[in-house]
């Protein structure tokens, strides 16, 4: 059996962040050393709770999960109840988690596990906003060369923003996160709106999530169909974007994904355009090249991929 990959994932739950959750879970070549919880879709004391009760539905108790930033670094903290519901979580009816949250706050843990395991031998799978990775950073700037990769869902370039214009919401949440996690120097994989919005779940691929017959797949179901509502209106699609499995198909099969070495810098001054990532896709600029950035996506292997994997739990 091959090598397992060995994972810190970092998230911000959000039904997105839960089915990729549960495909990191499905999926034998993923190590999870830990769940680090933030403060994003909503606040940080119901995206803690909502990582717990997806490793319950999993049915991996045994899964850590710590909880981390309650608030960005230097500006408000900017919620999406209107995308998520209330909870983060709204679609399904999921039992209070029995599990307990560690006690050890997420920024010592992913720090203490980056300076203890092997250096290189963790990726960071980020599907939040940055703020516990750029906290870590800024406390203990030796773990930036221990990290093997950081594969985060953010940014945009033709898409433009969805939260405003210009910005995505993980950026724009913590655009000054961003930009640290940006300039570290550690190999970076960005999954942008360019990326995410070309995987819409559609009914027919929700109702495959319903054919399981399992507990994920029925919950996985109902949660698409709370989360899709939101964004057919608003851009009138048939399903929604699944954007932050997108992160985890990525460590699996990167063959479903292309793009290209980019700058990508953060714009972190202007209230007009503050999150928006400027990504240099035609270098047309001498700045170095700190990320790779993914513009497009296989589809329908990457809904293949959900499928067999959450089949599995």
């Amino acid at each position: 059996m091959p090598q397992t990959r060995k994972i810190i994932i970092d998230t911000d739950p959000g039904q997105d962040d839960a089915v990729a959750m549960l495909l990191a879970l499905g999926s034998p070549e993923l190590e999870i050393v830990g769940i680090s919880a933030v403060a994003g879709n909503v606040p940080l004391n119901l995206t803690e709770k909502n990582a717990r009760k997806i490793c319950e539905l999993a049915g991996r108790p045994d899964i850590k999960v710590y909880a981390g930033a309650v608030r960005p670094l230097a500006r408000e903290l900017v919620t999406a109840e209107a995308v998520h519901g209330q909870t983060g979580l709204n679609g399904p009816q999921l039992p209070e988690p029995t599990m307990k949250l560690q006690d050890k706050y997420a920024v010592d843990f992913i720090v203490e596990t980056l300076m203890k395991e092997e250096s290189g031998s963790i990726t960071l799978c980020a599907l939040g906003p940055l703020t516990n990775i750029a906290l870590a950073l800024i406390r203990e700037p030796r773990i930036a060369p221990r990290i093997k990769e950081i594969i985060l869902m953010g940014g945009g370039f033709f898409e433009g923003g969805n939260v405003t214009p210009a910005a995505e919401f993980n950026i724009y949440v913590d655009p000054h996160a961003a930009e640290v996690v940006l300039k570290s120097g550690i190999p970076i994989v960005l999954m942008p709106l360019d990326v995410t919005h070309k995987a819409l779940t559609t009914a027919k691929r929700t109702q495959a999530f319903r054919k399981l017959g399992t507990k994920v797949g029925t919950a996985t179901a109902e949660m698409l169909e709370f989360f899709e509502r939101f964004d057919e209106e608003k851009y009138g699609t048939d399903g929604g974007p699944l954007h932050d499995p997108c992160v985890i198909a990525y460590l699996l099969k990167p063959e479903l994904f292309k793009g290209r070495n980019c700058n990508v810098s953060v714009e972190t001054s202007s209230e007009l355009t503050m999150g928006m990532t400027v990504i240099d896709w035609w270098g047309v600029t001498k700045r170095e090249k700190n990320a790779k950035v993914m513009g497009d996506i296989d589809h329908d292997g990457f809904f293949a991929l959900l499928l067999e994997r959450l089949g599995r739990l």
